[in-house]
């Protein structure tokens, strides 16, 4: 086994003697269909520290949206548990960042606007809350353009925006369901940047998924891989590079040896019956 790949799987367990900040326990997803019972995830199970960012890779269809939801609240499970902090999860927390493919800002909101909406939902907006909203958009480099309207922006913008909404209201934990899949390349890679900037100053729990190995490499401390449905937890792969992260690192001989590994345990995921 090469060194890279030795590293990241002899580190795939969190080594701490802090309780888990998240766990997801015999957590199990059957969605009832005119053909009968479809298992969609099958007993998933794992734990997450505090500011940990984990990527979720796996197969098309192989529930990894689905499991997002459920740690959301916005799923019921089937069977099993979720907790986070504590508490276990019962439904939506207004507390949660969430982060989706489609920025859905509101058309008729400017970006500023936009950014501070959840917190007008929950109890309405302070000078701290004005504050936050200027150093975010000023991190992503939009504090320029607070005024300006969705259509006024790029895809890569808007994307920005929806980070900085998710990321108001100081979130206990960050869900993320492939929101950088709808951009080309470039775009991508800025937003992978901003990102992990943002990451580096604010170290939010974080639960990142992606059909992108490389992207999945590049920003998490952990990936886990799910197989094919019904899904399981196949493999737990810590992430032995040191942060902040930047995009040089893909050139290395290290991260693409891991991004090999993740490929061949995603490939034996297609082909599991």
């Amino acid at each position: 086994m090469d060194a890279a790949i030795s590293t990241a799987v002899s580190g795939a367990a969190p080594v701490t003697d802090a309780p888990p900040y998240m766990s997801v326990q015999r957590v199990q997803k059957i969605y009832e269909t005119a053909g009968g019972a479809v298992e969609a995830v099958s007993l998933a199970d794992f734990t997450v520290t505090s500011g940990e960012f984990v990527a979720v890779l796996g197969p098309s269809g192989c529930g990894k949206s689905t499991l997002m939801m459920m740690i959301g609240g916005l799923e019921p499970t089937s069977a099993g548990r979720i907790r986070v902090d504590g508490a276990e999860i019962t439904g939506p927390r207004a507390d949660f960042g969430y982060i989706f493919q489609d920025a859905t800002l509101l058309p008729w909101k400017s970006v500023l606007d936009n950014v501070l909406f959840p917190i007008k939902l929950e109890h309405g907006r302070t000078r701290d809350h004005l504050e936050r909203a200027r150093e975010l958009l000023e991190l992503v480099g939009l504090w320029d353009f607070r005024d300006k309207r969705p259509r006024q922006l790029s895809g890569g913008m808007r994307q920005r925006v929806a980070i900085c909404r998710g990321l108001i209201n100081d979130p206990k934990l960050l869900l993320m369901d492939e929101p950088f899949s709808a951009l080309d390349a470039i775009s991508r890679d800025d937003m992978n940047a901003a990102l992990a900037d943002l990451w580096d100053r604010y170290h939010k729990t974080a639960i990142f998924i992606t059909h992108s190995i490389r992207e999945a490499v590049y920003l998490a401390d952990r990936v886990l891989v799910m197989s094919r449905r019904p899904s399981v937890i196949s493999h737990d792969v810590r992430i032995p590079f040191q942060r902040p992260r930047r995009m040089a690192m893909q050139e290395t001989a290290e991260f693409n040896e891991i991004c090999g590994f993740l490929r061949r345990k995603i490939e034996e995921g297609y082909q599991r019956a």
